[in-house]
């Protein structure tokens, strides 16, 4: 957006600093002259003489108080402007950072020394800010080229599949349709994931109380079978857990955290607990598996978008796609909760959510 050429502000500052300076000098003059004048006596013949007189008072201080006054604005021009110059240097090197932070660049920080006043807290924030924005950019970056990647896999599928099928044509078309099936069913949860995901980072979603309690019954009813087909023992406990927020997005993040632990909850004959509660102002969703020891170095890039943990057994019909806890994680932020991942000494992982309750 352009702008018509204003006054700087060091020159606004300068002129500010001079007005005042004059200003102070001025009442200074008025009141030095008014105490003179006061117990002066009057001469108004402007007769000469040896005892002082208004008259030769006039004459005299008159023009030495318009120097003094024309020198005290010169001199607060100048100090003004080189104290302007010293204050608002600060604020020239934020300014250099936001530009260079316009032009793309987010790796710089301004690195302000000195004590702390109010430039250096602007400082502060604004390196702490470009922080966050250039972890979020590579994130995202890094989210691009996985999704493309994974987008890519059943599109080059589905073309292998109808290029063999075209050039064979005794191949079995039934395989054909039942894998390109599969491949695109899997493309179509995908893209599905991806805008859920895109949604909850948005936070644009109508809140609502939800009880946590309900919703877990509910997911570990969709999934009860998937634990029966697996051997896997599928509990829920506890009570009421009420909070505020998407029942469609909080159903999917219990439903996502329990699928979750039942798929890595091999070899068969395993557990996976589900507990709510209400503790104090908060409402906490507990979902802990047994299975394989996940090792500690792993828990922090299991929310990572397309990160795979442990080597899993899955079924054609959960193969996944790389986003439950990275979805998790974009709805527990959009609902301004916590997530905690903390593996199980004898193996498996213990996820808590901590949401605030509703009031």
């Amino acid at each position: 957006m352009r702008r018509r050429r204003g006054l700087s502000a060091r020159l606004k500052l300068a002129l500010s600093y001079a007005g005042f300076l004059a200003v102070a000098g001025a009442l200074l003059l008025a009141v030095v002259w008014g105490f003179l004048l006061r117990y002066v006596p009057d001469n108004s013949q402007g007769l000469l003489g040896t005892s002082p007189n208004r008259y030769l008072l006039v004459r005299m201080f008159a023009p030495a108080a318009a120097v003094a006054m024309a020198f005290l604005l010169l001199f607060g021009l100048v100090g003004g402007w080189v104290l302007a110059g010293r204050m608002l240097a600060p604020l020239a090197k934020i300014t250099a950072a936001a530009r260079m932070a316009g032009d793309g660049s987010l790796s710089h920080r301004i690195g302000m020394e000195g004590r702390e006043d109010e430039f250096r807290e602007l400082a502060d924030a604004f390196d702490t800010m470009l922080g966050r924005l250039e972890s979020h950019v590579a994130e995202q970056r890094r989210f691009a080229a996985n999704a493309s990647h994974e987008l890519r896999t059943p599109l080059a599928i589905s073309q292998t599949l109808l290029d063999v099928a075209r050039r064979d044509p005794a191949y079995d078309r039934d395989e054909v349709f039942e894998r390109l099936q599969a491949v695109n069913t899997r493309a179509i949860d995908l893209t599905e994931a991806l805008l859920l995901l895109s949604r909850s980072d948005r936070g644009n979603f109508t809140r609502e109380t939800v009880d946590l309690s309900l919703v877990a019954e509910e997911a570990a009813e969709t999934l009860l079978p998937l634990a029966e087909q697996r051997g896997i023992a599928l509990d829920v406990t506890g009570g009421a857990a009420p909070t505020r927020g998407s029942a469609e997005l909080l159903l999917r993040l219990v439903t996502n955290l329990v699928q979750n632990a039942v798929v890595h909850n091999f070899p068969a004959g395993g557990t996976v607990m589900v507990h709510t509660e209400a503790e104090h102002d908060a409402s906490v969703l507990r979902v802990e598996n047994t299975g394989a020891a996940v090792p500690a170095e792993l828990v922090p890039t299991l929310t990572e978008p397309f990160q795979r943990g442990t080597e899993r057994v899955r079924t054609d019909e959960h193969a996944g796609v790389g986003l439950g806890l990275a979805l998790v994680q974009s709805i527990v932020r959009a609902h301004g909760a916590t997530l905690d991942l903390v593996p199980r000494p004898a193996g498996g992982l213990v996820v808590t959510v901590r949401l605030p309750g509703a009031r």
